[in-house]
């Protein structure tokens, strides 16, 4: 959701679009990362790089390592780092509770792809989201991305833009908890994918380990639904 500056019109028969002044959101969560002394952003869900552009041009400096399991998008999002030397793209790869392989669904609209199948009703509904093919594609855990690419980070600010796939990716931290400083998820008011939590379960599950939230981003409303679909939320410890 956040980082995604889609043109969706009715004219054009999409059926989601951005909340109203979402966008102003970007230089809070910048100013966040710095009170909690933030020393690397793992961008999971890259997708062609929105999200790490709109820290960049709100005044974060410190390193990013993006992750994206679409082919397509990777290139594009290869470009956009080209010449940021604090910008790490890691190889192709899903993140998920543990490393393998996995099946990607394709939609056309590619930040909507996601390793979850659309739910029936969204199947119904959300006729521009829907798969028009699959992608194998490796899985890694936040945990052995973090030997791999941020050894030295203490403070890690995760995001996760995966649709749906959320769980999984805090499944996979594993001993990698003690050095996540914050955390920024995509949070379902009405699950599209099978299998997709809601809001609260996940809100709950970082209560635990001490994790509020501290900004939330209003998401996508659909028409079709008559109702906001999701939003994202950044939670920092109290």
């Amino acid at each position: 959701m956040v980082g995604r500056f889609r043109k969706i019109t009715r004219l054009l028969g999409f059926d989601i679009a951005p909340f109203p002044g979402a966008a102003g959101h970007w230089s809070r969560i910048v100013e966040l990362l710095d009170r909690h002394e933030v020393d690397c952003v793992f961008d999971v869900g890259a997708n062609t790089g929105q999200y790490a552009r709109a820290l960049r041009a709100n005044g974060y400096a410190g390193p990013i390592i993006s992750f994206e399991p679409l082919s397509i998008a990777q290139a594009e999002l290869d470009r956009h780092a080209a010449g940021d030397p604090d910008w790490t793209i890691a190889p192709r790869t899903a993140v998920g509770a543990e490393s393998g392989d996995i099946a990607i669904n394709v939609s056309a609209e590619s930040d909507m792809s996601s390793i979850l199948p659309l739910d029936a009703i969204a199947h119904e509904r959300l006729a521009s989201t829907r798969m028009t093919g699959s992608e194998s594609v490796p899985v890694t855990t936040v945990s052995a991305a973090v030997g791999e690419h941020a050894n030295d980070a203490a403070r890690i600010f995760l995001k996760s833009d995966t649709q749906g796939y959320e769980t999984q990716v805090l499944d996979g931290i594993g001993d990698a908890w003690e050095r996540i400083a914050g955390l920024q998820l995509e949070l379902s008011l009405q699950p599209v994918y099978e299998g997709q939590p809601d809001h609260l379960m996940l809100v709950q599950r970082l209560a635990a380990r001490g994790f509020r939230p501290h900004l939330v981003v209003p998401g996508y409303w659909s028409r079709h639904y008559g109702r906001m679909l999701e939003y994202d939320a950044v939670f920092f410890p109290d």
